[in-house]
């Protein structure tokens, strides 16, 4: 494991952290990665621009679950001011714990990669 973010309650570029995580899970040196800001939703943009992550903005265990399991996503990205920590740890274990299908969504995912001109 290993933290990358924010230590304190001064405003951070939030694209910085989302660009490190990103990467780290795209050249492989993390399996996964999880972000959190206000909303989640810059994190997972910047994220998404880096070639080989697939971040998903999820709010409830089970697009936590389908996020992984149709979609193989690599990074969570989650919003602190619309989750609660204890629905964001839920949150967290369930996204953890769920594997990919493959099965139908293997052609699909393809499709996405071959989006990013990596395929």
């Amino acid at each position: 494991m290993r933290d990358v973010g924010a230590y304190d309650e001064q405003p951070v570029d939030y694209p910085d952290e989302a660009v490190e995580v990103a990467q780290g899970v795209a050249n492989g040196n993390c399996d996964r990665g999880m972000l959190i800001c206000g909303t989640g939703i810059g994190m997972s943009i910047a994220a998404n621009k880096v070639p080989g992550v697939r971040a998903a903005l999820v709010t409830d265990t089970m697009t936590a679950q389908l996020s992984r399991a149709h979609n193989d996503a690599n990074v969570l990205c989650l919003g602190g001011w619309l989750v609660g920590e204890k629905l964001g740890e839920e949150i967290a274990k369930s996204w953890l714990d769920t594997m990919y299908d493959r099965g139908k969504h293997a052609n699909r995912l393809r499709k996405i990669t071959n989006i990013e001109g990596r395929g």
